[in-house]
């Protein structure tokens, strides 16, 4: 048997994805910039594309921007935005706990001389609002918060926190990672108080290497890519017209009876919890119930390497992640697991189950069944 538990890297795609994919590829293969038929027909897929994505959070079709991805939807948000409108301030606030695709973003822009401010979470990964009321000024020109951290499942209160950033300064821009909770809530931007929202498809079974990042019509940003000046001036370079028709298809599909499919990964989720909190010596990270995310959990197992577990966990075809795949390449310890004082021997023993639409309970047993074999042989090895 096989468990497909790392999700929050990246999911497979829909069949009417690959379908739509396909037919782009090799059917609607014109470029939407050109000016013959098949130029105007690839045109008008984009075009359909955004009102399908548009609809999903009730925004406006011109505010959806298509990018390569999550990562370059917050490069450009928070970058672009810098750059047209510095003159507002030079101050950013976001959280120590962002993915490396806005933090890393961050530490650059500081030293393009901008101050940024990191606020801290509680044990749970909760932004601190009183943190975050202190740390607000008049020049403070962006705040970034991610929507659900991608390592712990953490929710934060992304209305709460808008109503704080616009009471000290309705100009202030207010951006969000929703990588992680775009298909898994409803966000609807202009009631949630959200200038800017970035999303990336493959985190909803669409395809990689395409993902939008929504723009409120009000919000002045500048491009970080230039060329020939497509999707108006703002993002140059021919547009991936299968990845955007993929997208917008899995947009769709994930909406679809979305009640039943959150109640699902819930239920999934609920019983994984259980019954991985039967096993000894084993402890989960943050909150579980339906105050976080519906597919991810952390869980440290103290005495065993996160990296051998992996491993072995493959050998089974268990697939998990050590943290964010972003950065699981590189021996980090991860941001997100200090910031909510994870014990110092449990950081390098911490995985990441995530679940999909797809996952099965079956699934789940099979994992446990795995892990009760693996871990008492894994940690009388560590201690020879």
């Amino acid at each position: 048997m096989q468990a497909y538990l790392d999700n929050s890297a990246t999911t497979v795609c829909e069949p009417g994805v690959v379908e739509k994919v396909v037919q782009m590829m090799s059917v609607a293969f014109g470029n939407p910039s050109a000016m013959h038929n098949k130029g105007v027909e690839a045109e008008n897929y984009v075009k359909e594309a955004k009102e399908i994505i548009a609809k999903t959070m009730k925004v406006q079709e011109k505010e959806i921007l298509f990018t390569s991805g999550g990562t370059e939807s917050n490069n450009m948000a928070i970058m672009g935005c810098a750059a047209a409108n510095h003159r507002m301030g030079k101050h950013l606030i976001t959280t120590r706990i962002e993915h490396p695709s806005v933090g890393n973003v961050m530490k650059h822009m500081e030293e393009e001389g901008y101050e940024v401010t990191y606020l801290p979470v509680d044990e749970n990964g909760i932004v601190k609002l009183d943190k975050l009321q202190e740390a607000l000024r008049p020049d403070t020109m962006l705040v970034s918060v991610m929507y659900v951290n991608n390592e712990i499942g953490a929710v934060q209160p992304i209305e709460e926190i808008s109503k704080i950033v616009k009471a000290n300064n309705k100009a202030t821009l207010f951006h969000v990672d929703a990588i992680q909770a775009y298909g898994k809530y409803r966000i609807f931007p202009k009631k949630m108080g959200i200038d800017l929202l970035s999303v990336s498809g493959h985190k909803i079974h669409g395809p990689k290497g395409v993902g939008f990042l929504y723009c409120d019509a009000k919000v002045k940003i500048k491009p970080i890519i230039f060329g020939g000046g497509q999707q108006k001036d703002l993002r140059s370079g021919t547009e991936n017209v299968p990845g955007i028709v993929g997208l917008a298809e899995a947009a769709k599909e994930i909406y679809t009876d979305f009640e039943a499919k959150i109640e699902h990964l819930y239920e999934v989720k609920a019983h994984f919890v259980e019954e991985i909190s039967k096993l000894e010596d084993v402890k989960v990270n943050g909150l579980t119930g339906k105050d976080s995310a519906p597919h991810v959990v952390s869980v440290s197992f103290p005495g065993v390497r996160s990296e051998v577990l992996l491993h072995s966990l493959e050998e089974r075809e268990v697939y998990a992640s050590a943290g964010s795949a972003c950065s699981s390449n590189k021996p980090a310890v991860s941001a997100t697991l200090k910031a909510i004082n994870v014990p110092k021997e449990h950081l390098d023993s911490t995985l990441r189950f995530s679940f999909s639409v797809h996952t099965t309970k079956e699934e789940i047993d099979y994992c446990i069944e795995v892990l009760k074999e693996l871990l008492p042989m894994l940690r009388k090895y560590a201690r020879h």
